[in-house]
């Protein structure tokens, strides 16, 4: 079969896309269950949140920017809110419980979303700006938009490195992650700082769906098909590690994005999975399955 070089790169770029999209999901995610140890399903609905609320905050404004500079803070709030009332009350419990009660938030805010917005999807607007194409190489083009998703994506994995990394507050979640009585110990509020923390996390989902808004469509129960893809991707990375998240995104992206292409379609379906047992066979802690 002959394979046009333009359409692999096109496919490639596709591909990165996704997995940064993806890399969104999984970084909140797996700082969630690295450091808290919460197994959180729920977290699927603050990415389906956060596409509702820019959608509905363009219809009003008009902006796409000011949409999403208010639906960010709005969902990260969100996210802790939902840590204080519900996730605080799980940390001691069994993942059994925890995918219990995060599976009924799931249903909570898909009929909340359904009750707010009603049942027809939504649909978000691209700038003028962002709406056309850009020659990337002679004779290749590309959607502006998903370059700036690109390049958000990678800009946003750089902050959590630096974050994680060399602040205060990253060393604190670095500590947390492995001596939490000791941390506690020292003075620190571990409650405030899992807070916090579920907050970054919702907030990330939260942006992913925001990104995603003006591609897909925005609707109920959107975040559930995302939620199982940025799983696969924090076992591939390891738990509890933003590099391995980062690594196992594209990998992810790019496999299912040519899966699709080169692949019958009951094939294509299959081949994340494959490449995750792939892995752990040879890695069964996943690519980096230390904190960071």
């Amino acid at each position: 079969m002959h394979l046009d070089p333009i359409l692999l790169l096109v496919q490639g770029l596709n591909g990165v896309q996704l997995g940064v999209m993806l890399f969104l999901m999984a970084a909140g995610l797996t700082l969630v269950f690295g450091v808290m140890n919460l197994l959180n399903l729920a977290h699927g609905s603050m990415y389906m949140l956060g596409a509702y609320l820019a959608a509905a905050l363009q219809q009003r404004t008009g902006s796409f920017l000011l949409a999403i500079v208010v639906a960010l803070p709005a969902t990260f709030l969100i996210g802790m809110i939902v840590e204080v009332i519900a996730m605080r009350r799980l940390y001691d419990r069994d993942h059994l419980d925890q995918v219990l009660v995060t599976f009924a938030l799931i249903l909570c805010f898909n009929e909340l979303v359904r009750m707010l917005w009603g049942p027809q999807a939504l649909f978000m607007a691209l700038p003028g700006g962002l709406s056309g194409h850009v020659t990337i190489l002679p004779g290749v083009i590309y959607p502006a938009y998903r370059l700036v998703i690109i390049g958000s994506g990678l800009l946003v994995a750089l902050l959590l490195y630096v974050l994680i990394m060399k602040t205060r507050l990253g060393m604190l979640i670095r500590a947390g992650a492995s001596h939490r009585e000791m941390v506690g110990a020292l003075g620190v509020n571990i409650k405030l700082l899992y807070t916090v923390l579920f907050g970054i996390g919702s907030a990330l989902a939260g942006l992913a769906g925001m990104m995603a808004g003006p591609i897909l469509s925005i609707e109920s129960g959107m975040g559930d098909s995302v939620l199982i893809l940025a799983l696969v991707v924090i076992v591939i990375g390891g738990l509890g590690s933003i590099r391995g998240a980062l690594l196992a995104s594209i990998m992810v992206g790019v496999a299912d994005t040519f899966g699709r292409i080169l692949l019958p379609p009951a094939l294509a379906s299959m081949v994340i999975y494959l490449l995750m047992a792939a892995i752990l066979c040879r890695r069964p802690q996943g690519l980096f399955p230390a904190n960071g």
